[in-house]
């Protein structure tokens, strides 16, 4: 509970509560998940303010997904955003996403183990990043759209792992900053997502989820059969464009 503080304002005591004017630092990859985990952080912030962050990190369509994370950010409105950069995880390669010489493969959710897909550890560091720069300005609660439905089998998509992350910020951060790690989709799938999404009001046209390409999404990779999946499941139209729907159906 906050404890209010005693005022004197023209001689005349008054209440305040001393509420941070920043509820949120959300993150927003440009991508679905994170547009609707945005909408609804704006949603629970009420009055409040929300805190949008980018992460580039040398992946193939990082030039895309900026472009996406801006569009999100003017249609909301948000004054406070940062895009941070860690190149470093390009030259620390590892991954299909950032790694040219590793070829995306075509879909298939039928796939168990972990993909060549999976950037290590990526998510440790933009949880990192968005509770450094929580703690600076005052914010709460930092939001990621992580789904494990469709975390592809990465582990750093477990609901375990967030947990366990909280922790450690609750170990590593000044007393009383009480940031918490919110994961309002852990458990939706990618249908429920866009009905939220639809009903929330979300930009969904603004995202771009596509692991490959930045003009048309190609409609064959992971993410992009997810993603038309779940829009299919959920009886809403996908309003980008695609070069291919075949491998959906």
């Amino acid at each position: 509970m906050t404890r209010p503080a005693l005022f004197l304002v023209d001689g005349i005591a008054s209440l305040c509560f001393n509420q941070r004017m920043v509820k949120s630092v959300v993150l927003v990859s440009g991508g679905l998940d994170s547009a609707v985990a945005a909408a609804i952080a704006l949603d629970e912030a009420g009055e409040k303010e929300c805190a949008f962050l980018h992460v580039n990190y040398g992946q193939r369509t990082e030039a895309r997904e900026l472009e996406a994370f801006n569009a999100i950010a003017d249609f909301y409105g948000i004054k406070r955003r940062l895009a941070a950069d860690i190149g470093h995880l390009k030259k620390i390669g590892g991954s299909a996403l950032t790694d040219e010489a590793i070829e995306v493969p075509e879909a298939d959710l039928s796939r168990t183990g972990i993909p060549v897909t999976y950037v290590p550890f990526r998510n440790a560091h933009l949880l990192s990043i968005a509770v450094s720069w929580a703690e600076v300005i005052g914010a709460s609660d930092v939001y990621i759209g992580a789904v494990e439905e469709d975390g592809s089998g990465y582990p750093d998509c477990r609901e375990e792992f967030f947990r366990s992350f909280e922790k450690t910020v609750e170990l590593g951060t000044k007393p009383g900053a009480g940031i918490k790690i919110k994961t309002p989709l852990i458990h939706m799938r990618k249908s429920a997502i866009v009905r939220k999404g639809v009903a929330l009001g979300a930009p969904l046209g603004l995202t771009w989820s596509c692991y490959k390409d930045s003009q048309e999404a190609c409609g064959r990779c992971d993410s992009c059969l997810l993603r038309l999946r779940g829009f299919r499941e959920a009886g809403v139209a996908d309003p980008i464009p695609y070069r291919e729907k075949e491998a959906a159906k």
